[in-house]
C-alpha cells in the first residue's frame, strides 16, 4: 500500500509501498501529484530501474527536455533520459559533471517552463560512511509567504526576463567548466523569455515565487537600477535557511522535485575520485495546468481532507 511519509522539514516526503517500474494506478498516481504540490520534493527509495523506466514514470508528469544547448544523440536507446557523472571515459565526461551547482530551477529559460526533475541515483559517493554530493532545496511557496506585503504588493502582476546565457556564462567565468561562449545559433535554439515573478502553483492553488537567481536577468516594469535592487533583495530572501531543506542520496534513490515551488543546487563536496553516477529527466510543464490532468490530484486532496 502506498504511504506518504512528510520528512518534519519545510520541504519533502518520502513514499513507500511502490514499484516505479510498473504501471501507476490513476489513485496512487493523484496522491503522488498532490504530495509532490504539497511537499515540493518526494524520496521514493529502494527502487530497481532500468533507463527505460525512468523515461516512462517522468512521461508520467509531461514532456521530457533532452539537452538545452545540443541536439539529441540518436545513439542511446533513450536519448531523452540524461547522465549526471564525473566519471571519464577516454579522457571525456559520459555525462554532465558540473550540472546546477549553484541555485536555480530547471528551465525556467523556457517559454514552457518546467514542472519536474527526475534524478535516479545509481552510485552515490561517499567519505566515511557518509553519502556526499546531496541536493539542497528552498521553499518557494514558504518564500512567497514570507515576503513582506509591500513587496508582494509593489510586484503584483510584474514578469521577469529568464536567459539560459546568464547561467551558462556564470559556469564557463566563474565555475572553471571549460564550456566555450555560446554560439549565434545556441542563442537562437534558447531566446530569452518572460514569466511572472509570483505565480499561482497550479496544484495547491497558491502564490510561489518563480524568480531564481540561475536564470532571471530582471524585473521588466521596473527600473534597471530598480530592478537590481529587487532581485538582490529577493535572491537573498529566498534562500534564508528557515526555507532551505537537504536531500542526502542513497543508492537506487528516486527523488522527483517540483520546479514550481522550489529552487535548488547541487552540494559539490566530493572529489573527481568519489563517484557520482545518475539518470536525470527534466520534465515540461505540458500537462501540469491542465485541469484533467489534475483531476487524480484533486481527488486525492479532497479524500485526504
Amino acid at each position: 500500500m502506498l504511504t506518504i511519509e512528510p520528512t518534519g522539514a519545510i520541504l519533502g516526503a518520502t513514499v513507500r509501498g511502490i514499484d516505479l517500474a510498473q504501471p501507476i494506478p490513476e489513485p496512487d498516481f493523484g496522491r503522488i501529484l498532490n504530495a509532490l504540490g504539497q511537499h515540493g520534493v518526494l524520496r521514493f527509495p529502494d527502487q530497481q530501474l532500468s533507463v527505460g523506466d525512468v523515461k516512462r514514470f517522468s512521461e508520467l508528469f509531461g514532456e521530457i527536455q533532452g539537452n538545452p544547448i545540443r541536439a539529441a544523440d540518436t545513439t542511446r536507446e533513450f536519448p531523452e533520459v540524461g547522465i549526471l557523472s564525473n566519471i571519464k571515459e577516454r579522457g571525456e565526461y559520459i555525462g554532465s559533471p558540473d550540472a546546477g551547482q549553484d541555485w536555480h530551477t530547471d528551465m525556467s529559460y523556457r517559454d514552457v517552463m518546467g514542472f519536474v526533475n527526475v534524478l535516479y541515483g545509481i552510485r552515490i559517493p561517499r567519505r566515511d560512511g557518509k553519502p556526499l554530493g546531496g541536493t539542497e532545496f528552498s521553499n518557494m511557496h514558504a518564500a512567497y509567504d514570507a515576503l513582506p506585503q509591500e513587496i508582494k504588493t509593489r510586484l503584483d502582476g510584474m514578469t521577469a526576463t529568464h536567459n539560459f546565457e546568464k547561467f551558462w556564462e556564470n559556469m564557463r567565468q566563474n565555475k572553471n567548466s571549460g564550456r566555450p561562449a555560446m554560439t549565434d545559433e545556441q542563442r537562437k535554439r534558447r531566446p530569452p523569455v518572460v514569466h511572472p515573478v509570483f505565480m499561482t502553483h497550479p496544484i495547491t492553488g497558491k502564490k510561489v515565487l518563480y524568480c531564481n537567481e540561475g536564470y532571471a536577468l530582471r524585473i521588466n516594469e521596473l527600473s534597471q537600477a530598480e530592478s537590481d535592487e529587487m532581485l538582490d533583495f529577493l535572491f537573498r530572501h529566498q534562500l534564508e535557511m528557515r526555507f532551505r531543506y537537504t536531500h542526502d542520496w542513497n543508492e537506487n534513490d528516486l527523488l522527483i522535485w517540483d520546479h514550481l515551488g522550489t529552487i535548488h543546487r547541487a552540494i559539490a563536496d566530493y572529489a573527481p575520485d568519489e563517484i557520482r553516477l545518475m539518470r536525470r529527466c527534466q520534465v515540461m510543464a505540458t500537462k501540469v495546468f491542465d485541469p484533467a490532468f489534475l483531476r487524480p490530484a484533486r481527488e486525492a486532496a479532497l479524500q485526504a481532507a
